[in-house]
């Protein structure tokens, strides 16, 4: 009866070692711009420099006047155009667009080559409106970026490729185009990469920090990649799960050895 009372007591304290080897969870704070104390008050400015165009950019241009018919020349003709990237043809016709080739150039109609790599759109618009007025009175350019994408990833609730229609966009509009970050998301630490010049650069955003609004990445451009990293929470659960089936395994096999010596130790005595 002792001996039995032994295997017992030794298969509790192993699974009494087994749970405490559990690490217990910290506290995680989910809030954002945690410095803004004072009920209301002015956030610090940043400075949206417009997205500068790089080659394999898209563009849509049109040039018009009082009299179109003057400056139908310097437009291409309209089609059955599918945007880059798209194969199906679309039902109305438009414009055509322009893809910024390697040197960063584009071939408008009459106009000829056209260098727009490093400049906004109202930049290229104001070039092509200063070009047109030499034959056209009063022109009117008008310049889209068509091909403005973002990627959201990591710790967030839906991680994907964000296709954006308008050149204003923040790191705070492509999380919440992702459904914001996941409660294991580091809000002090997201990562924003991006290409300039044809490097690669990164740069860190404390999102419980109001000083996010004065950053140079305070506004995305054009296939910025917003990484939200794990939180220590995540982190810890991820090396526990890897480490699970592991640990249970020589638990279940020390309790089985135990309980085999156990047994013989009761055999013996008994005879």
């Amino acid at each position: 009866m002792k001996l039995k009372k032994l295997n017992n007591l030794i298969i509790l304290a192993i699974t009494i070692i087994a749970l405490t080897g559990c690490k217990t969870v910290t506290e995680n704070n989910l809030s954002y711009f945690r410095n803004l104390q004072a009920p209301s008050g002015e956030l610090p400015q940043g400075t949206n420099v417009g997205i500068k165009i790089a080659p394999e950019d898209e563009l849509a241009i049109v040039v018009t006047s009082t009299v179109p018919e003057a400056t139908a020349m310097f437009n291409q003709p309209q089609a059955n155009y599918a945007t880059k990237g798209d194969i199906n043809t679309q039902p109305t016709p438009r414009l055509q667009t322009y893809i910024v080739d390697r040197q960063g150039n584009i071939i408008m109609p009459v106009l000829g080559k056209i260098n727009v790599a490093g400049k906004t759109t109202s930049e290229i618009a104001q070039m092509i409106t200063t070009r047109v007025e030499a034959s056209v009175k009063d022109p009117f350019v008008r310049v889209e970026l068509m091909g403005f994408n973002v990627n959201v990833m990591g710790e967030v609730h839906n991680p994907h490729r964000i296709h954006v229609n308008t050149e204003r966009f923040t790191v705070l509009d492509a999380l919440s185009a992702a459904g914001d970050l996941t409660e294991y998301g580091e809000r002090s630490n997201v990562l924003v990469i991006r290409d300039e010049n044809g490097r690669q650069t990164y740069h860190r955003l404390n999102l419980s920090q109001s000083d996010i609004f004065s950053s140079p990445y305070f506004y995305l451009q054009q296939n910025d990649v917003v990484y939200v990293e794990p939180n220590q929470i995540r982190i810890d659960n991820s090396k526990y799960n890897q480490n699970n089936a592991y640990k249970l395994s020589v638990i279940s096999t020390v309790v089985s050895a135990a309980s085999v010596i156990a047994s013989l130790v009761i055999a013996l005595t008994v005879k």
